[in-house]
């Protein structure tokens, strides 16, 4: 169900990219909902990818700066580029908040069975 719901989060914000890119819509904040479809589509982002995920964040805006440069049609895709960006933000976010969340989880657990082991009662 989680993977269903990331998925149609990833498309919409996809969409919503590319849309936002050539047609102005002013009465959404799509920065706000890039993000917030990003952070619900980072639910179903598998933690081995990380690494891709974080260089698309950071290679995406230098991409739209040279998109800019074509005539006629560069500054709109400057701004698609800029929004897949924001949505590759919010599921690196999630990702970041996801793995910090299994390692403090982990370090509990681990404390946890450190303290358990030293009051088992010893035998007469």
């Amino acid at each position: 169900m989680v993977k269903s719901i990331a998925g149609l989060a990833r498309l919409v914000a996809t969409l919503l990219a590319i849309v936002a890119g050539f047609v102005a819509i002013p009465t959404l904040d799509v920065a706000l909902a890039l993000v917030v479809l990003g952070i619900v589509a980072g639910l179903g982002y598998a933690a081995d990818q990380a690494g891709r995920l974080f260089l698309v964040v950071l290679v995406l805006p230098a991409v739209g700066t040279a998109l800019a440069r074509i005539p006629v049609i560069g500054t709109q895709l400057n701004a698609v580029a800029l929004n897949v960006a924001l949505a590759a933000a919010g599921v690196a976010a999630t990702v970041v908040a996801m793995r910090l969340f299994n390692n403090s989880r982990e370090d509990v657990a681990g404390l946890a069975s450190m303290g358990g082991s030293s009051s088992t009662p010893a035998k007469a």
